[in-house]
Parts: C-alpha cells; sequence; structure tokens
C-alpha cells in the first residue's frame, strides 16, 4: 500500500526546471543586475519580516528566519523564478490567536503540518484550479494589494518611543522630505542609467543623507534588534520547553486537533497567494510558471522552516514587485536576497538598523504605484456591470479582510453571476416534426443545468400537446442532476396526461450521464454521433420527484 501511494506521488510529480538563469543566459552583466535586486529585496525584507513577527507575536528573529529559509528555498525550487517569498501579514494574522493561547511551538508544529498539506496539494495538481480565476478578480485582487501595501507603510509614521502617537511637526516634515527623496531616485534614475536597480539607489541616498547629516529619523534599529545567529534545528514535538520559553507541542492527537484548522486555513491562504503571485510575475515577465511546482515548494519550505524556528510564509507581491521592477528575472535574485538577508542577521545587523524607515517606505510606495491597476476605471466603464462590481468587490474585500478570503468572494460572485447568464439562456424552437407525422418537437437552445431547470419545465405546453412529443437536445447539452430531475419532472408530466415524450439527439457526455442515471430506455452510441437519430424514452420514478 505504502508503495503504492509513493509511486503515485512520483508520477505526480514531473521533473522541475532547476536551472538557476532559466532562459535568460549567462552573462556579467544578467548576474550583477540579479545580485543587486537580491540586495534591493534583502533590504526591504527586514522591517517587513520584524512587523509581521509583531503581528503574530512571536520574537522578530522568528520572522526573520522565515524570511530567509523560506525565500532560499521556493527560489532553488519554485515554480516561477522571479518570485519573492517570506512570512506574510496575511499568515500573520491567523498565526496570532494560536500563539497567545498555545505558545510558539504549537506555531512551529503548525507550520510543519502547513507545509505537509502543500506539498500533497501539489502531488495531486491542485494548482491547476488558480486557473479559475477570473480576470476581474485579478484586477481587484492587484487593487485590494496595492491599497493594503499603502496602508501597512503609515504604521512607519508612528513615534517609535510612544506607538500610539503619530509623528507630528518637523519630525513628520523630515519623514516625508525622505520618502520623496527616495520616490524621486527611483523615478529619475533609470531615464539616466540601469547599471544600479533603482530601488537599491534610493535606499542607499536616503541612508547616506540621513548617516551623513545626523538625521533624527525613525530607522530599522528602532522597530527590534535583527542580531541573531544561524537557524538551528529544532524540534517543537515533545515534552518540556521550547527554545522561547514556552512547552513544546505533545505528539499527539489532541495537538493535531488543535493545529489542523489553523494549518487547513494557513495552507490555503499560503497556497492562494503565491499562485496568484505566480500568475502576476508570469503576466509582467511573459513567461509561465509551473503551479503545482510552486506548491510542493512552498510546502518543503515550510516543513523546513517549522523545523528551524521560522513562522512560515508563502510568496510576497510586494518583494516580487521590488525583484520584478529592479530587473529579477531568474532563481539568482532570490537566493541572493535570502543569504544577503542571512548576513544581515548574522553580522550587519549594525549597518542595516542604521537604515531610515523613510527610504523604506518610499521603496514601497513606488510599488503600491506600479501595482495598482491603473487603467481599472478606465476598464470598469467598458466591461460588464457584474465585472466592475467584482473587482470593486476584491478590492474592498482585500483591504477589509485578506487576500485569500477576497479571491474566494470574487470566484464565488463571478460563477454564479455565470450561471445566472447562462440559465436566463434557456427556450425551445417548436415544430412539427418532419421525421413522426403528428409529433410535436421541442428544440432545446441552450444548457440545462441547476440554473435553468425550473426554466427547462416551464417550457412545455403538457395539456395542449398531442400524445407524442420530442425533446431535441441538438443545440443543448445535460449537465447535472438537476438537469435529470428536470427531465424526469416534464416525462412524468406527459406521462400522467397519457401521452409519451422522448428524447432526440443526445451528445455523448449527456447520454453518459442519463444511462448513467438510467433514465434512458434504449441503450445505444448512434445517437451521439447523430448518424442515426434514435429516440430516446424516458424512464421515470427514479430520483422520486426530488423528495
Amino acid at each position: 500500500m505504502r508503495r503504492a501511494a509513493l509511486a503515485l506521488l512520483a508520477k505526480n510529480i514531473s521533473p522541475p526546471n532547476l536551472s538557476l538563469m532559466q532562459d535568460e543566459g549567462w552573462s556579467p552583466g544578467r548576474v550583477r543586475t540579479e545580485i543587486l535586486s537580491g540586495l534591493t529585496v534583502a533590504l526591504a525584507l527586514v522591517p517587513e519580516a520584524v512587523a509581521f513577527a509583531f503581528v503574530a507575536g512571536v520574537h522578530p528573529l522568528v520572522g526573520l528566519y522565515a524570511a530567509f529559509l523560506v525565500g532560499l528555498i521556493t527560489a532553488l525550487i519554485g515554480g516561477r523564478p522571479g518570485m519573492i517569498s517570506g512570512a506574510t501579514g496575511a499568515l500573520a494574522v491567523v498565526m496570532v490567536a494560536l500563539v497567545a493561547e498555545h505558545g510558539v511551538e504549537y506555531l512551529f508544529a503548525t507550520v510543519v503540518l502547513m507545509g505537509i498539506l502543500q506539498i500533497m496539494a501539489g502531488a495531486l495538481h491542485w494548482g491547476k484550479f488558480i486557473r479559475l480565476v477570473p480576470h476581474p478578480v485579478m484586477l481587484g485582487f492587484v487593487n485590494g494589494l496595492a491599497i493594503v501595501i499603502f496602508l501597512a507603510q503609515l504604521t512607519q509614521f508612528k513615534d517609535p518611543e510612544n506607538t500610539a502617537a503619530w509623528l507630528a511637526g518637523p519630525q513628520l516634515a523630515m519623514m516625508l522630505g525622505l520618502v520623496a527623496l527616495t520616490m524621486a531616485t527611483i523615478w529619475i534614475l533609470p531615464k539616466v542609467t540601469k547599471v544600479i536597480p533603482a530601488p537599491l539607489a534610493g535606499i542607499a541616498i536616503t541612508a547616506l543623507v540621513v548617516i551623513g547629516f545626523g538625521i533624527n529619523v525613525p530607522t530599522v534599529g528602532d522597530m527590534a534588534s535583527i542580531k541573531g545567529g544561524f537557524p538551528t534545528l529544532h524540534n517543537p514535538f515533545g515534552e518540556g520547553t521550547g527554545i522561547y520559553g514556552t512547552a513544546l507541542a505533545p505528539f499527539t492527537l489532541e495537538t493535531l486537533w488543535i493545529i489542523l484548522p489553523y494549518a487547513v486555513i494557513l495552507a490555503a491562504i499560503g497556497l492562494i497567494e503565491s499562485l496568484l503571485t505566480l500568475n502576476l510575475v508570469g503576466e509582467m515577465t511573459g513567461k509561465r510558471g509551473g503551479a503545482s511546482q510552486e506548491c510542493i515548494a512552498q510546502g518543503v519550505a515550510n516543513v523546513t522552516t517549522g523545523f528551524f524556528g521560522g513562522m512560515g510564509g508563502c510568496a510576497m507581491i510586494g518583494q516580487s514587485m521590488i525583484n520584478v521592477k529592479s530587473g529579477g528575472r531568474t532563481r539568482i535574485a532570490g537566493i541572493t536576497a535570502a543569504l544577503f538577508l542571512l548576513v544581515f542577521i548574522v553580522v550587519a545587523s549594525p549597518a542595516i538598523e542604521q537604515i531610515p524607515l523613510a527610504a523604506l517606505v518610499g521603496v514601497m510606495f513606488m510599488v503600491v504605484i506600479g501595482t495598482f491597476a491603473w487603467n481599472s476605471f478606465k476598464i470598469m466603464r467598458r466591461v460588464p456591470l457584474m465585472d466592475a462590481f467584482v473587482i470593486v468587490l476584491v478590492t474592498v474585500v482585500t483591504v477589509l479582510e485578506d487576500l485569500a478570503v477576497a479571491v474566494v468572494v470574487g470566484v464565488i460572485v463571478s460563477a454564479l453571476a455565470y450561471a445566472w447568464q447562462n440559465a436566463r439562456r434557456i427556450h425551445a424552437v417548436t415544430r412539427e416534426s418532419n421525421s413522426d407525422p403528428g409529433a410535436k418537437v421541442y428544440e432545446i437552445q441552450g444548457p440545462l443545468f441547476f440554473g435553468s431547470s425550473d426554466g427547462f419545465i416551464e417550457l412545455f405546453e403538457v395539456d395542449s400537446d398531442p400524445d407524442h412529443v420530442i425533446i431535441d437536445f441538438q443545440f443543448s447539452r445535460v449537465v447535472d442532476q438537476s438537469a435529470l430531475q428536470a427531465i424526469e419532472a416534464v416525462a412524468a408530466k406527459y406521462a400522467a396526461a397519457g401521452k409519451q415524450v422522448v428524447l432526440r439527439h443526445l451528445s455523448r457526455d449527456c447520454h453518459q450521464l442519463l444511462s448513467r442515471a438510467g433514465h434512458l430506455m434504449v441503450d445505444s452510441d448512434d445517437d451521439p454521433e447523430y448518424e442515426i437519430a434514435v429516440d430516446y424514452s424516458v424512464r421515470t420514478g427514479i430520483f422520486g420527484g426530488g423528495h
């Protein structure tokens, strides 16, 4: 049994393309661009990882280790080179309740289980379902994301000595001025040279101005110290006390029932955010990514992170945008970002802690401007009203709830709208039969499914119809159990009136569906090929009127 399961897993996992440069080609200029892009991303990762650790209620190093490990592993084996992964706010807000009630060791155990679930999703190729996300949902998702990133930066305008108060007066003016300096550098530099990524130049120039003139503004060090060592292997399961002073998670069924709900939610959020980022980066770079490979990479990264004292993570859309806009296109950029982050933690923390937060805020503000789909305002005046509504709905839900909930809501609303539109298409063209004198033919137009089943039943005039009625499905399809129930209901009405009803021109899939349900009294494959028009009598009483 175990061997068969492993064989199935191996069959479902296709060999990934793990080459460092993909199809970009090796050149000194390309390698320099990738390394500098990775350095830019690493600098922007530091305050985000620390902030998300605070949101989850854990030590800053828990977030930084997650950013390093998840970023490194997904850069090595992920499905879309150019993507950046690490600790994210969407996951942190789910983790905070678990950490508050059970401690950080239960979080590490949850992250391990989360990774296992993601590996299973990748092995079963569930990542392909991201194709069901409509374009209006993607637009709303991108716009909502830009707003969320913008709002997240506003916390950097609070007084580091009193986080309940906002900066004011000269300090606020200086902060805004430095943000503007960074943004201006990022905007102007590409018009002059592309040797250095503009975001990196913006951070460097602003940092030099602050350090050179001794300007008193909030820095990375004001958030928390990022100094630490190499992440070490740590088993969160067992008895006793863990590395941060809380109890280890016993390896029992009771622990499983505690962490399973969190693991399922975290795995779903992580995969949805990662796969949407994969699509977004693919659109920007003009290259396709492997959804299943990305699911497996995220899973492996989170299992590893859970055993090394990290809070887990997923793709970071904001950081991925920084990477792509800085020229990062290959695995080298993501690997470099992770390694630079580790260097910052181990040896370079004093220097990194002097970087003004205004520089990083300026970078993220430029990401917001570049991420927001400004053309959506024009698009919404030209697309169907329902699509415009979905764009706005997903944007609002993204801001008020989180990205995963917004996408699910958007897909559901889009699916219901599509079903309603198709339900309204059902109608019938009636005529006398050419092959059966005296018989009446109902040519059904439009799909027959749960949304159109009631409309289908209302098409027939049982009392005034002749004794022989033919329902022609040449321009229709029978889709689901509601459709079968509707056909049976119509047949039962005609049978009660002492009249005969038959079905004609069933497609092969409709023929199989009706045969499986037991409605067809003639078993023939001639009609699905439309070579011989076989008439099928309908057997009633299969569903018993649906009660």
